[in-house]
């Protein structure tokens, strides 16, 4: 088992809390990670037609099978047991909980109405670039790395991404959409996954999905909301410091995954990427997903935004942990070029922030520290503390 990052955090709440949630997009590592750190809890899927039946039929009756607490994969199926889980572990704290699920918002929901207070929450995502390089799993290329993706099975399995991507999307829309909304058409959900795809890393327009895909704004509004819930993307912000006069409030949208990404892209193989329309907003995509993962897998909420002025001048990314804010260009070229830094430069300056902490992450091999900033390899960025 390749080791989580989450695992540190995961050990520490379980000492502060009596119930611990873990949710994270489907097949990103949750069950086998919660298994093997809670070897001394049973382990029961609600996904199991028999287990599922049992939990809703008679709830306080199955959870007298689990005296001194369990791991509940799946728990969002039996929205019943939150209420019985509170009474028995403000009775007796010694009993523990891992409640795990795929579907953040319908268990978000128990939680806060059940369980506030009682329970420490946790994301885990598909593999990060520094959990694959710790055991050589990373690829020399971004190319590589980007077309493969991170889910674990991928790596576990060996499976070859062309053949991971198909089944992860059907089984993906055939569970967790219908589950989640009444889609009339799931072929027209298809075609604005991949809509999505197009605009990875560009603002969301709302409007222009909706006149593309032949549905309505609102229906537009709520699959972004469910695909948001099933960690298949995230909105990026803009900065909320009004340097120069923001004015930019539309989010940008990225995917948790460039694997799947890369398969909505209709990319074949990772040669493709290298003269792809999309290499850019790719590896974009890439950077901004391993800086995510880096908060969530020590359970920081994510604090990254972009920025972007009246007069078009933007910065791919800010992270702002409320003291020291980092800007950071992403450049998809693997050759040291000097106006990577325009950018960082315009904005350091009407910020009046410290050069010396602004980064631009490139394609290349090779970091360099300059005057204006750092330039630093994407394979290399794993070793930086951004």
């Amino acid at each position: 088992m390749i080791a989580r990052t989450l695992e540190k955090k995961l050990r520490h709440l379980y000492t502060k809390f009596p119930v611990i949630s873990v949710t994270g997009p489907r097949q990103s590592g949750k069950t086998t990670l919660i298994k093997e750190v809670f070897k001394n809890l049973p382990y029961v899927s609600l996904e199991n037609p028999d287990d599922r039946a049992f939990a809703l039929d008679d709830p306080r009756g199955f959870l007298n099978n689990y005296p001194k607490g369990a791991i509940f994969d799946e728990v969002q199926r039996v929205p019943q047991l939150f209420s019985y889980i509170q009474g028995l572990v403000d009775e007796d704290q010694s009993i523990k909980f891992i409640l795990s699920g795929s579907q953040n918002f319908l268990l978000s929901e128990q939680i806060s109405q059940s369980l506030a207070g009682r329970v420490g929450i946790l994301k885990l995502l598909p593999f990060s670039m520094f959990e694959l390089k710790g055991v050589n799993c990373l690829s020399e290329t971004f190319e590589d790395v980007a077309y493969k993706g991170f889910y674990p099975r991928i790596f576990d399995q060996n499976i070859d991404p062309e053949d991971f991507y198909p089944n992860y999307l059907q089984t993906y829309i055939e569970r967790d959409v219908r589950q989640l909304t009444q889609v009339g058409n799931l072929n027209t959900f298809t075609t604005f996954l991949k809509l999505c795809a197009g605009r990875a890393g560009q603002l969301l327009n709302m409007s222009e999905l909706s006149n593309e895909a032949g549905v309505s704004v609102n229906t537009i509004k709520s699959w972004i909301n469910i695909l948001e819930t099933s960690y298949i993307v995230f909105r990026l912000y803009s900065h909320h410091k009004n340097y120069n006069k923001r004015l930019t409030k539309m989010p940008k949208l990225y995917f948790y995954d460039t694997g799947l990404l890369s398969y909505l892209l209709g990319i074949k193989n990772s040669s493709q990427i290298k003269i792809h329309f999309a290499k850019g907003a790719i590896f974009e995509n890439l950077i901004i997903g391993e800086l995510m993962k880096r908060h969530i897998h020590i359970g920081k909420e994510p604090n990254l935004y972009f920025w972007r002025d009246h007069k078009g001048k933007e910065i791919d990314l800010i992270i702002d942990d409320g003291e020291l804010i980092t800007p950071i260009e992403i450049k998809s070229g693997s050759t040291k070029r000097g106006d990577y830094f325009n950018g960082l430069d315009y904005w350091n300056k009407i910020s009046e922030n410290d050069p010396g902490k602004s980064f631009v992450i490139y394609g290349g091999q090779e970091n360099q520290l300059r005057n204006n900033g750092k330039l630093i390899s994407w394979k290399s960025m794993v070793n930086y503390e951004i």
